[in-house]
């Protein structure tokens, strides 16, 4: 739930919230239509911004600070593990394993040209996740 503005204007509040107001005052955590934690979690998965120094491991080259994101948080899913029927002897995966992962949903690769001595320019490319979500790990 977000923080709660007030206006100039006495006896006129506003309430901002992501989950529907019954529900936050009843301690009821909201779930989105996929079955995800909603909002009101802050330890769900989503993307967590932040920055990294990179430098070329060689060659002498200028660092470039980015701004980079990962995706961290825990998925409302629960793991699981069945086991296999098999009618040979020897049995290489007994089980079947279900789990859910906060991984990269969508991401763009972008890129970094670092200067370097001799006036050279090295390019470094690297993926910048734009959203996150739970999906089974492989």
């Amino acid at each position: 739930m977000k923080k709660s503005a007030l206006l100039n204007q006495p006896g006129i509040v506003l309430l901002l919230v992501t989950c529907p107001l019954l529900s936050v005052l009843q301690g009821v955590t909201c779930k989105t239509e996929n079955g995800h934690l909603g909002d009101s979690d802050p330890e769900r998965c989503m993307r967590h911004h932040y920055v990294e120094t990179i430098t070329h491991p060689i060659y002498k080259c200028n660092s470039k600070m980015v701004l980079l994101a990962r995706c961290e948080g825990h998925c409302s899913h629960t793991s699981r593990s069945d086991p296999l029927i098999s009618f040979s002897s020897v049995l290489k995966q007994p089980f079947k394993s279900t789990c859910f992962c906060c991984r990269p949903h969508t991401s763009k690769l972008k890129a970094v040209r670092l200067r370097c001595s001799g006036g050279t320019r090295i390019t470094a490319t690297y993926r910048y996740i734009l959203a996150c979500s739970c999906e089974e790990c492989s």
